[in-house]
């Protein structure tokens, strides 16, 4: 990234075709991440009691269903608890947005984890999320079967209960579903992670989005390392910035010696306490937010944190 960097500033004369060209540099570290391998999470060092409970997943056993979609999306895989086909019971649903580059088939055991405390999951392989519009037809798509008596998910959907996350370019897009479609009323709770931040897609990006009109609660997680963290994504000037816009319910931190393509995976700790807590009404998971002593505020895995619930 140096390299690029030092190329870039001896060739750009203006700020708009500098930010276009780092665009471009993380289009492609986004698109060449490597997969997320089974067993992660095990080896993920942690700061907090609860964190590491809620990453390294719940008891459920998972299952996996797939169906084709027109591209962009070309594919939606679903996860989901193996005992939702005979328990009769209705379960919480979390969407999960990709980043520039990103399929769900690179995340799978990220999908799994989320699933085993007893979640249904939701990705798809559209590589360019940001604007939202293929997540909202995937949310349509997921509440058609929900009322189809043909489908396995008939009336399994809690759709009272639905959260949202993404990363990267699929961050913003999280900010673009919530505020941009009448289906962002439908989402009770959101997790953006290393997002994209406003200043670079309004010079950019055709997804640009404003934080303030956010409703339901959110919590922001990022990086601290790298030069997109501390430069370009979201450096944490940009991050408090849109953090202090938002006037619902809200968490902001920044996990310690994390890059950015590195939060997708290890923020999952967090990620599910919170989803647990907003869509599930776990009040261990809750403890890691509220309280006279919220564990985040404690976590040394963690700087920068802001609660404001």
């Amino acid at each position: 990234m140096k390299t690029w960097k030092k190329v870039v500033l001896g060739i750009v004369a203006t700020p708009f075709v500098l930010a276009a060209l780092l665009g471009v540099v993380y289009v492609y570290q986004d698109s060449i991440k490597k997969d997320v391998k089974e067993g992660y999470n095990q080896k993920i060092e942690t700061g907090g009691d609860l964190e590491s409970k809620y990453l390294l997943g719940g008891d459920l056993k998972v299952k996996r269903c797939t169906f084709k979609e027109e591209k962009p999306i070309s594919k939606v895989s679903v996860f989901y608890p193996e005992e939702m086909e005979t328990s009769g019971k209705k379960y919480p649903m979390i969407l999960v947005m990709n980043g520039t580059g990103g399929k769900v088939t690179k995340y799978e055991p990220v999908f799994r984890m989320y699933a085993s405390w007893g979640f249904i999951v939701v990705g798809t392989q559209d590589k360019g999320t940001g604007t939202g519009k293929t997540t909202v037809k995937v949310l349509n798509n997921m509440l058609d079967m929900n009322r189809d008596s043909g489908s396995v998910f008939y009336n399994r959907i809690d759709t009272e209960n639905i959260g949202l996350t993404g990363f990267s370019q699929g961050g913003a897009g999280v900010f673009n579903v919530l505020t941009k479609y009448e289906e962002g009323k439908m989402i009770k709770a959101a997790a953006p992670l290393s997002p994209v931040s406003e200043y670079m897609t309004s010079l950019v990006t055709d997804y640009t989005y404003d934080s303030s009109l956010v409703e339901c609660p959110i919590m922001i997680l990022c990086g601290t390392e790298g030069e997109f963290e501390t430069e370009t994504v979201i450096p944490l000037e940009e991050l408090v910035k849109q953090y202090d816009k938002i006037s619902s319910p809200k968490v902001m931190a920044r996990r310690t010696g994390m890059d950015h393509g590195m939060m997708m995976s290890y923020a999952g700790g967090y990620v599910m306490a919170w989803f647990r807590w907003q869509l599930q009404g776990d009040e261990v998971a809750a403890m890691a937010f509220m309280g006279e002593s919220p564990e985040l505020l404690r976590n040394s895995a963690y700087q920068d944190q802001r609660i404001a619930l």
